[in-house]
């Protein structure tokens, strides 16, 4: 682990997870925490989260953390395991995207969409819900479903004025109407989705060039061949080429 790591960069409500732990043992469990989410490398990442789980398993913290690593290196059972143990740990209902996300991966769609329509999703913060109803539209969309993808993704929140918050909501919907064969709604929305993201989190701003680009190209004729000009085949019946007189006597 790099020197940089330092234990006091990790986030206060996370730190305060660790106080059960003894001194030494919540500095070197903390400075794992950091390394696990600062190591661009998904999986050494999730090799120090491991290392953390190994030291302090009964720690919530610790748990979702190795969580979000197994998730991001696409490692969907051990993820799902991890979060099944933080959510225990801890009683908190954020993690049910990511669950019903894991499941999906793991080609589990039914398992996916019950967690999704859970009485514990029903209760959860509205940013959790969205998340869910995005995971919802992409099991929609592996069930060849496109249009009930777009409907998953319908919520009061799409109505209101544009927000930062709403970044991915609207990035979705346009993705889902684009593969229901909707492009010009789904131009709208991208463009939406790329005024809300003011920190540059997406690639809404370029998708929206892209489909700017398809209308043009659609909107531009092929060229035509001098037999395809108008008035062409009166000019051959009265024996001119449609080049002209000039060089004849």
């Amino acid at each position: 682990m790099p020197d940089s790591v330092t234990a006091d960069q990790l986030d206060p409500e996370a730190a305060a997870e660790l106080r059960t732990l003894p001194s030494d043992l919540a500095e070197a469990v903390a400075r794992l925490l950091v390394a696990a989410g600062t190591t661009e490398d998904a999986g050494i990442a999730f090799g120090y989260a491991k290392k953390a789980r190994d030291l302090a398993a009964r720690v919530g913290v610790v748990r979702e953390t190795c969580a979000i690593a197994a998730y991001q290196a696409a490692d969907w059972n051990t993820a799902l395991a991890e979060f099944r143990a933080a959510r225990r740990l801890t009683g908190r209902v954020s993690y049910l995207p990511l669950m019903a996300d894991c499941e999906r991966a793991l080609g589990r769609l039914d398992r996916a969409l019950d967690l999704v329509n859970s009485q514990e999703a029903s209760t959860a913060d509205q940013q959790t819900r969205i998340e869910l109803r995005i995971v919802e539209s992409g099991i929609r969309r592996d069930q060849g479903l496109p249009e009930a993808a777009v409907v998953a993704l319908q919520v009061p929140e799409l109505t209101g004025r544009t927000r930062p918050a709403l970044t991915r909501l609207y990035y979705a919907y346009a993705d889902a109407l684009l593969h229901a064969a909707r492009a010009d709604e789904a131009r709208e929305w991208f463009g939406r989705a790329a005024e809300a993201d003011t920190d540059g989190e997406t690639d809404a701003a370029e998708r929206c060039d892209e489909l700017d680009d398809i209308s043009v190209d659609d909107l531009e004729l092929p060229a035509q061949s001098a037999d395809e000009l108008p008035g062409a085949d009166d000019e051959r019946a009265d024996g001119h080429d449609g080049t002209g007189d000039a060089g004849h006597a």
